[in-house]
């Protein structure tokens, strides 16, 4: 499948995804968000793939948010279309059974945050700044950052940067839970590479238990998140990889994992 708006890479089981709209300081237009979701439906699909970067192009931007000219020419009934897709967009990233990590290498304003929100891991450069400022704009986040947000950081400190408007550093962000790790900019492949490293390697059915027990699990009860835990972990047990794990902690070597 071929990209106006992205540049797409594997190498080493590791899917690159590169939002290139420089001039717009990598803003989600609608092609964009259409490319992005074949992008991943294309990564979802293909075994050779074991882990998926999502970043910006450029050092200045992640995402700098939607596409601000766009939005200002659509009408309600657009603008709710815009919403859903965006949405639709990221639930399908945040569901993914392959870990998904955002390489955030400038601003992550809007969208932008939305998009990294929705991943499941997120490695900064110091000079990266994250925020909502839609508010500003007359409007409010639309790609599901009102949900995400409340539920990594909590009521209080969502309320606060969505009514703010006003982008936090990278390091904030970090204090707050947002992100895994900063590091200086020049650093910031190198240490995605090295979150991406054990999971390209770990066993496909434990990653994708872990992924689905804890984002899922988060969104119901105790007892059918403790069921859900339950059901996962006895399909772990009847892999190969499973008898591969045990075996080489017990002969005191490395598994080597075959996705079996």
């Amino acid at each position: 499948m071929s990209f106006e708006n992205l540049a797409v890479v594997t190498r080493g089981g590791i899917h690159t995804i590169t939002i290139k709209r420089p001039s717009k300081l990598n803003a989600l237009n609608r092609q964009t968000l259409q490319e992005l979701y074949g992008a991943i439906i294309d990564a979802s699909g293909d075994d050779k793939v074991r882990v998926i970067v999502i970043t910006g192009s450029g050092d200045k931007a992640f995402v700098a948010g939607a596409d601000i000219a766009e939005i200002r020419e659509q009408s309600p009934t657009e603008a709710r279309s815009f919403s859903q897709f965006g949405q639709n967009l990221m639930s399908m990233i945040q569901s993914l059974d392959k870990p998904v990590i955002a390489a955030i290498n400038g601003y992550a304003l809007g969208g932008g945050m939305e998009l990294a929100l929705a991943c499941h891991l997120r490695v900064a450069s110091s000079k990266a700044r994250l925020g909502l400022p839609e508010i500003k704009l007359g409007i409010m986040p639309g790609f599901g950052g009102t949900q995400r947000l409340v539920r990594l950081v909590g009521s209080t400190l969502a309320l606060e940067l969505a009514l703010s408007g006003e982008p936090i550093s990278a390091e904030r962000a970090h204090e707050l839970g947002l992100l895994n790790q900063v590091v200086e900019p020049a650093q910031l492949e190198e240490a995605v590479k090295a979150f991406a490293a054990p999971l390209v390697k770990a066993a496909p059915e434990a990653v994708r238990g872990i992924l689905q027990a804890t984002l899922q699990g988060a969104d119901i009860n105790l007892e059918a998140g403790l069921a859900l835990e339950t059901a996962r972990f006895a399909l772990c047990c009847a892999t190969e990889d499973m008898q591969e794990g045990t075996a080489a902690f017990l002969e005191k070597r490395a598994p080597e994992f075959k996705g079996r």
